[in-house]
């Protein structure tokens, strides 16, 4: 009552105001450290959940992306939009053009063989990277997570061999145990997946086919929520307006490749999983007897309300820094 005497109410209301604003101005944010390197490995020109996967990654705090690698199209889906041209290449070209629109810090790009192409004497630039990043020194843990076939890891993998315990494989793609079916990420490079799953000993996350399919996003929501977030954000929304004429869009999308950005960067404590025996794959792309000797670590759910909420949160993130 004196301070209202004295000053006045008017004053008074001035100085809390005051004093509010040096204390939100001294606001502290939440530390995030960076504690993993990501190679960043998808079919770029196929399914844009890739793409949007990728923005996801590149701007999580707690990893690093170090390279971006690029595989090919089945031959039978690149004749609906690309018919002739090289699909690994044009994927390259679309993670560059979200590079540009994210104005992330440079991360290399590199091509891997388009499935399309003949046989070749010198290893792809995508092999030689994944090479090269892989056996760079760090305290940092690394992970390679594919969101499509396998065949740049398994090039990779034959190149040098001594890169497989140097990091840890995260793949979406194959069917359910314990059974097995012709998923397409599996069966587009068969061969790839075998040889990655039976003849090396890199360590194995993998998210199956009835557990990516869990990451459902309301087509409605996107338009609404989503697509006005950002030139980013509307660009990403685009790549969905162009699909294949044989998609028959519902109320939802899959947006099946975010598992990869869970997983290596917000958490695997909400999301389910059981280690067990790998199988071998049979050339229909169902699995056979159980390889004891080779375990793998197999997600059966991923918690969806983190992923795509975290996703929203740093896309607007990002838009209010640029």
């Amino acid at each position: 009552m004196k301070l209202l005497r004295k000053y006045g109410i008017q004053t008074i209301f001035v100085l809390v105001l005051s004093q509010c604003w040096l204390v939100n101005a001294g606001e502290r944010e939440i530390t995030q450290r960076v504690s993993a390197r990501v190679i960043v490995d998808n079919d770029f020109a196929g399914d844009p959940d890739g793409l949007a996967a990728l923005a996801h990654q590149l701007l999580s705090k707690k990893t690093e992306t170090v390279l971006i690698t690029v595989s090919g199209l089945d031959p039978e889906l690149a004749k609906f939009s690309y018919r002739d041209r090289d699909t690994a290449v044009a994927g390259a070209q679309k993670a560059n053009k979200l590079l540009a629109l994210l104005g992330t810090k440079e991360v290399p790009v590199a091509p891997g063989y388009d499935l399309n192409s003949q046989e070749h004497n010198e290893p792809s630039n995508a092999a030689k990277a994944i090479v090269q990043a892989a056996m760079q020194d760090s305290d940092l843990p690394l992970f390679f997570t594919c969101g499509g076939p396998l065949t740049n890891l398994a090039e990779a993998l034959k190149l040098e061999p001594a890169i497989a315990q140097r990091m840890t494989l995260i793949w979406i793609g194959g069917g359910d145990y314990p059974t097995g079916e012709p998923e397409y990420n599996l069966m587009t490079d068969l061969d790839a997946a075998k040889y990655v799953f039976e003849q090396s000993t890199v360590p194995i996350w993998q998210i199956p086919v009835s557990t990516y399919r869990q990451m459902q996003y309301s087509v409605a929501e996107m338009a609404i929520d989503f697509k006005p977030v950002s030139p980013t954000a509307t660009w990403l929304y685009e790549q969905y307006t162009h699909l294949p004429p044989f998609v028959d869009m519902g109320g939802a999308l899959t947006m099946g490749d975010h598992p990869l950005v869970t997983l290596s960067a917000l958490s695997v404590q909400s999301s389910q999983s059981d280690t067990m025996a790998s199988r071998v794959i049979n050339p229909d792309g169902s699995y056979g007897k159980e390889r004891v000797e080779r375990p793998i670590r197999v997600f059966r759910s991923i918690d969806a309300r983190l992923t795509f909420a975290d996703f929203l949160a740093v896309m607007k993130l990002n838009n209010t820094k640029s």
